[in-house]
This record gives C-alpha cells, structure tokens and sequence, in this order.
C-alpha cells in the first residue's frame, strides 16, 4: 500500500476488511471459485481521490469467458437453480440481501475507495438500495404464472403457456454505480432461475468480487453467478457476442451500446441497452424553485454527475430565469467537493483522470461560450477532482446542452411558453429521463406526455424506486431494468396445446 493510501484510510479510519478487499489482487470468479484466469497481465485499479494504486485487477481472456459461459451453462442445463422449487430460490436472494445489509458498512467503504463517490449516500443508495432491490426481485420467484387459453381451433383441446427462464445472461456494467448496477443486472434473472456471467467494469471491480464470497456464504450453487474482468473492448464485446449466451443486458455508453446490440444479434439473443441520457427539467414560472434547486443536488451534483438520468439540461422559463440561478447557486455553495470517505462530503473526485479531462474540455467552452454562475473552474492537486459548475446557455444547439458531460456540469436555458419548452426538451438525442415543475397539475399531465422519456418525474427528478421499470427511448436504448417490466426479459413464453 502506498503512503498515500495508507494516511487516506488511516484518516478516515478505514476497516480492515475493507482495506483488505481493496488492495488484494482482485481476481475472477468462475463455477463457485475464484481465479487469476489464463493471463499473467493484469490492469490497474486506482483510487479517485489520491490518485493512487489500489491493487491490480486479472486481465481476462477469451479463454476465461468461454469457462465462465461453460460453467454458466452447465448450472443452467444440469444444475439445481432452475430446477429449484421458487420459494428455495427466494430464500437464497434474501439471504445474500441479509449478508449484504450486515456487511452494508464494509461495501460503503470498498465502493467508495474504488468508485470516489460520498460514502454516506453511497451506503444509503448504493448498498442498502441493492439490498431493498434483491428483496423485491427475490420475491418475485413466487409470483411466476403462465395462463389457459380458450383456442377456436376446437372445443377438445386445452392450451395454456409456461414462463421459463430464459438460459444464460451475459450482463456488463458501468463504473458509475459498481455494485448498484450489477444488483440491477443480477436480481431478476437469478430470480427467475437463470444462471449468468458479470463483466463488471475495469475501473470498478472490488465491491462485486466481495459481493461474490457472501453470495458462496448465502448458498448460491457453483456455476450460477460468475464474474470475469478485463477490457470492455475485448473482454465485454466476447462475452456479448458469445454464441453460449442467451440474454444480454448492457449498461453503458450509447456508443458501445450499439455495438453490443450487433453483437448480441449475431446470435439471436435479445438485449436490454440502457445507455447514455441528457436529460431535461422544465420549469414553469409558478415552479417551486427550492424543491428545483435541491433536486439538482440529489441528480446533477450526485455522484458528481456520472448519473445517466441526471437533470443536466435545466430550462427555466424566462420569468423566474435569474432567480432560478441564484437558488441553485446558492445550493451549490454550501456543498463540499472532497474526498468520499469524508462523512460530510457531497461531491467526490470523478471517476479518472480521463474523465477529469474530458469534463474540463466542456468547462473550456462554457466559458467561452456562456455565461458561468457558478464554478467553472479546473482543480489541481492530487486526485480526479470537477468542481461543481452552473452555466446560463443561450443556444440550445450547444455541445454544452447536446452532448453528456457525464460530470456535475448543469446547464439553464430560459424558454417562453410551454410549446417552446416541449421543443426545446425534446431537440436532443437522448430520452432516458425528463422532469416537469409546476403547481398547474393539468399543465404537468400534459407536458409529461409529450416529453420523449422512459421516465418522467413531476415536481421531483431521479426517484427511481425498484417498483418502477426503468430504461429509455431514442439514444438511451430500449428494454427495461427494475419492476415488473423486468422480469418479463428473463423469460420465455412457451404456448402448449393439448388435445383431449
């Protein structure tokens, strides 16, 4: 461990287990075991806010996602899961819920050092959300129903249809919510008996392999969860494209979202994208500016902006325009941009130094080309820190409005009227999320209806709950994560007649 390291988890008294977990070699897990794979390479893990090393993460190879599926597809073929009466399967999940929610301080401390996101929002959200999410999704092993049909082909058969799970999924991930993500990916399909191979994101990979022991503690057969990591580019695009796999399930950029869906075509198997966002809050001049203005920390701040549903785009109508920015700064200056295991931090570093440098490319042009309320300015020192930024933007055709930042960059535009709100919403390609602020409830219901979005929040923005589906339309991809919705992708339909 380096000096650095050791003064950072010494500061804010890191526990053993998870300094452990984090500076191990982080390994594979293939049919109940865990491995450095076929490669003696390996690929560095650093940490955010020092910048420092973590560890090292096995770089994967073709040879260990062909063991992986294998063993993923023995456990479907052969193995207990599928064959598991439900309630057995429920139990499991609720077990690996009850691990998790013991270990919930340790998985804050691991996703946080590896991520560089706030630790208290990330226990809240990050780990006990994955905990209320395997809850929910496990419950759902129970409530699995097929139905009769009353076929006119003749009164002397009986028909009806089965659900089935589905076979292997190959699900990748991003390193924007590690564990979070893999949860999302994970609960549903292991709830309805599929058994799956995780590539879990390479800068991002410790919270999922320590995810991985308490899943060996809460009972999971060998072969039905398995994780490899690598390179998305080589290690995630085999995987996707594997010919043993059945169901692909992407969370990522819109970028290499398309090409997983190629991907996952060249062998028939269907895939749910949830892919990139950029989306809009319109507010209307009898909106409730406070509510705005904390909604943007919880969204755009959060996480600081690696949220693919964040409320980037604000669009405020011209008669609460300034004062509109002066609440959100105001909101802005009382949040702390710090290290995330301090207890008070708001906004961590962001994710690398690439991305750092991506985020002061749009910095450069806002303040170039709009008018900078707040931040703007680029950090230096040790870590991967973007301070907080609020840019007034006049041109709605602006890189700083079309393109995802994917970093705590808002950006306000003013509009006159409702049509030209919906217009200016909807000019984007992205449409994963959107947001309407108003005490007009008709003009609310109306607005939303319009606005291109899987999901819309009225008065509100980022409420996602694991009752509620969740995907986009347009750019962001298709298919839907959480809820009912969900369970639907990790099934199959088989119709049976029977002549009497």
């Amino acid at each position: 461990m380096t000096p650095e390291l050791q003064d950072y988890f010494d500061r804010f008294n890191v526990s053993a287990a998870a300094r452990e977990a984090v500076t191990a070699p982080s390994v594979m897990f293939i049919n109940g075991e865990f491995t450095a794979g076929t490669s003696a390479d390996s690929i560095p893990v650093l940490e955010p806010s020092t910048g420092a090393q973590l560890t090292a993460l096995a770089q994967g190879t073709n040879a260990d996602v062909d063991a992986a599926v294998a063993a993923a597809r023995k456990a479907f073929d052969e193995g207990p899961w599928p064959r598991m009466v439900p309630a057995e399967r429920q139990r499991i999940l609720w077990k690996l819920a009850d691990l998790i929610e013991r270990d919930a301080d340790i998985l804050a401390e691991i996703e946080t050092i590896d991520n560089g996101k706030a630790i208290g929002p990330c226990k809240d959200f990050d780990v006990l959300g994955s905990v209320e999410l395997l809850r929910y999704m496990g419950g759902w092993a129970t409530k699995i129903e097929g139905a009769t049909r009353q076929i006119s082909a003749g009164t002397d058969f009986f028909s009806y249809t089965v659900k089935e799970p589905i076979g292997v999924v190959g699900a990748v991930t991003p390193w924007n919510w590690p564990m979070n993500m893999a949860m999302w990916k994970l609960a549903a399909p292991l709830a309805v008996g599929c058994t799956m191979v995780l590539k879990t994101a390479e800068l991002t990979p410790l919270s999922m392999a320590y995810v991985a022991k308490l899943m060996q503690e809460a009972g999971l057969p060998e072969g039905v969860f398995n994780i490899v990591t690598g390179h998305g580019h080589e290690v995630g695009a085999y995987l996707t494209a594997h010919p043993g796999v059945d169901k692909v399930s992407f969370t990522g950029s819109t970028r290499v979202g398309r090409e997983v869906g190629k991907a996952a075509m060249s062998h028939f198997a269907p895939v749910t994208l949830e892919l990139g966002g950029k989306s809009p809050m319109v507010a209307f001049e009898d909106a409730d500016l406070e509510g705005i203005a904390e909604a943007t920390r919880w969204s755009i701040f959060f996480n600081s902006g690696q949220n693919c549903s964040a409320g980037s785009r604000l669009y405020l109508h011209e008669d609460v325009f300034e004062q509109g920015l002066e609440v959100i700064k105001s909101q802005i200056t009382q949040m702390k941009l710090c290290p995330g295991l301090d207890p008070d931090c708001d906004i961590g570093p962001v994710i690398s130094a690439g991305a750092k440098a991506n985020i002061e490319r749009y910095l450069d042009l806002g303040r170039d080309t709009a008018r900078t309320v707040f931040g703007g300015e680029k950090q230096t020192g040790d870590g991967f820190f973007v301070e907080p930024t609020l840019f007034a933007v006049e041109d709605n055709s602006s890189p700083l409005v079309q393109e995802e930042i994917f970093g705590p960059v808002l950006v306000a535009l003013p509009f006159k009227d409702e049509a030209e709100a919906i217009a200016l919403a909807n000019d984007n390609p992205y449409g994963l999320g959107a947001s309407v602020w108003s005490r007009d409830g008709a003009r609310a219901q109306r607005v939303m209806r319009q606005l291109q979005a899987g999901s819309v929040w009225i008065n509100c923005h980022d409420v996602v709950d694991v009752i509620m589906p969740f995907g986009g339309v347009k750019n962001s991809g298709f298919g839907k994560d959480l809820g009912r919705e969900q369970i639907d992708h990790y099934l199959h339909t088989k119709a049976v007649t029977m002549a009497l």
